[in-house]
């Protein structure tokens, strides 16, 4: 009810350090209380009873062989099919491969995944880059960033010149500047010294 003040009642629990059982002895003749306490405790007891995570079947782990397969020979055939300067034709192979890829269950490794659509983003922005097609090149280059940032000196590079043929040389030099700082730690020193020549072209 509107201005009626709410009130609060401290009661002189214990917890009873072994069962962790809660009581309140001094309010005995306090039905409603004691019945609510019994109620918590038997709450208390039931979780305790039940089974623990570690008890619990996990979800499965294997990764599905057969979808790896399909992956890696739709990756292979795409590959060779840009080899040939079937550009077209490889980012069509491409285009399944990542698909496949990002329909992996949840349940699988999530780096799996990552590693794996990295690889094709830039390799698909490669095919993109071959025909000319800049923006479509960048994307793909920038998406391969995403999936892996670190080793991975050959997606920087792309999209650093997808950048600089679309006219956008300051985002390229930022791009360039930002794969070094990812890289030079890095065991790629062929990948770092290869940015490192096209940060001094790009300054110049």
């Amino acid at each position: 009810m509107d201005g009626v003040p709410d009130v609060f009642h401290q009661y002189p629990l214990h917890l009873d350090a072994s069962t962790k059982a809660v009581s309140a002895a001094s309010l005995a003749s306090d039905v409603a209380l004691q019945n609510e306490l019994k109620e918590l405790n038997t709450l208390h007891r039931q979780i305790i009873a039940l089974e623990t995570p570690q008890q619990m079947v996990p979800p499965p782990t294997p990764v599905n062989p057969k979808r790896s397969a399909q992956i890696t020979k739709m990756q292979e055939t795409a590959a060779a099919a840009s080899k040939k300067g079937n550009y077209k034709e490889a980012i069509g192979l491409y285009d399944f491969a990542i698909k496949m890829a990002q329909e992996r269950p949840p349940w699988e490794a999530s780096g799996l995944a990552r590693e794996e659509l990295s690889g094709l983003y830039g390799a698909r922005a490669q095919n993109f880059m071959a025909l000319q097609q800049w923006a479509d090149g960048a994307v793909d280059a920038e998406l391969a960033l995403e999936m892996k940032k670190v080793g991975n000196t050959k997606a920087w590079m792309r999209r650093a010149q997808c950048l600089r043929e679309m006219g956008r040389k300051e985002e390229a030099l930022e791009c360039v500047r930002f794969g070094l700082d990812y890289e030079r730690p890095g065991p790629d020193k062929a990948g770092v010294a290869e940015l490192e020549t096209y940060l001094k072209e790009l300054e110049k």
